[in-house]
């Protein structure tokens, strides 16, 4: 197989394209013949040595993937070849190969092909476990998402809207803001122009959001609780502005809040193959009747990886980057 490959952590330079030993399936693992991939922002925190795969996982990075079952294990039925699936992955998604347990396999949602399928996996059962397990975001409760113009954004307004809640979104310019409007967004923050803790509380008569979801972590720490309504739940999955920040306690216990922090690619496989259930049970037939809609800014070659990377880093993408095998 090809795959892309990096001799030690540095810049998007440092990813490069070249031929490795084919993956060969354990007792409860799947081949797939990958047909496309997606970047993620945990994508560039492995590139540059901040992120390592969890033990027995592939080096390779790449948390998602779609395409075609080419062998299975021991343990699985030769049916399953042929079948086109996406899946959820540790690692081993930047290549034409990758080995997965079969709990992570997710079938390919009517109505969506298999190069938008590869950007599907990771932001919808990230949005989903978190929203729905961690947070328990109910209806008509209002969800503030920082960084609504990501992959994790755009999922998350439309999953949040699905479930009945009123959505708030943070981002950088009025493109992005716009793109969140269309896409059910109902209160508009742009971070360098406002106080996203003044116009949520403005907003919502004073009470504040009842869940955030945040990709910030120290940064937007002491202001999210803030931003909180009583009995509020934040839930951290990214950690773009740092990892320490101090707590005064006291603010938690005042209005009684819960404070999160979740990794989907630590999660044991168990829990993995429960999350993909639910995506599938949940998630893929709102995609198959419109009501959640992919969003994917643009599709580029998986050798140009690096390139790819170092565009998400730039922030002018709205959505995902999907990656095609050659």
């Amino acid at each position: 197989m090809f795959a892309i490959t990096q001799q030690s952590p540095g810049g998007p330079e440092t990813l490069t394209w070249e031929k490795l030993p084919d993956p060969t399936p354990s007792a409860n693992e799947v081949i797939i013949e990958i047909a496309a991939s997606a970047v993620n922002r945990a994508d560039v925190l492995q590139r540059e040595g901040h992120y390592p795969p969890p033990p027995g996982g592939s080096d390779i990075i790449g948390l998602e993937c779609s395409g075609t079952i080419q062998s299975v294990g021991a343990a699985l039925t030769l049916d399953r070849i042929g079948e086109r699936v996406t899946a959820l992955l540790a690692g081993g998604g930047y290549a034409t190969r990758v080995a997965v347990p079969i709990g992570q396999v997710m079938s390919v949602p009517e109505g969506v092909d298999l190069v938008t399928a590869g950007a599907l996996p990771e932001v919808a059962c990230t949005v989903w476990s978190n929203l729905v397990h961690v947070a328990k975001l109910r209806e008509g409760e209002v969800v503030l998402i920082h960084g609504g113009g990501s992959g994790i954004g755009t999922m998350g307004i439309q999953i949040a809207r699905a479930l009945g809640a009123q959505v708030a979104v943070t981002a950088g310019s009025q493109r992005k803001l716009d793109a969140c409007a269309a896409l059910g967004a109902d209160i508009l923050i742009n971070y360098n122009e406002q106080d996203f803790v003044e116009v949520i509380k403005d907003e919502t008569g004073g009470r504040g959001a009842d869940v955030i979801l945040d990709n910030m972590g120290a940064k937007y720490l002491v202001r999210n609780i803030d931003a909180l309504n009583r009995n509020g739940r934040q839930v951290t999955i990214g950690l773009q502005g740092g990892v320490t920040a101090e707590l005064d306690m006291s603010a938690l216990m005042a209005k009684n809040v819960g404070v999160f922090g979740t990794s989907m690619r630590r999660r044991p496989d168990n829990e993995k193959a429960m999350i993909c259930r639910e995506v599938e049970k949940h998630v893929w037939p709102w995609i198959e009747a419109g009501v959640v809609k992919p969003v994917v800014d643009r599709v580029m070659p998986m050798p140009e990886a690096g390139a790819a990377q170092a565009l998400l880093e730039s922030g002018d993408v709205i959505g995902k980057i999907g990656l095609t095998t050659p």
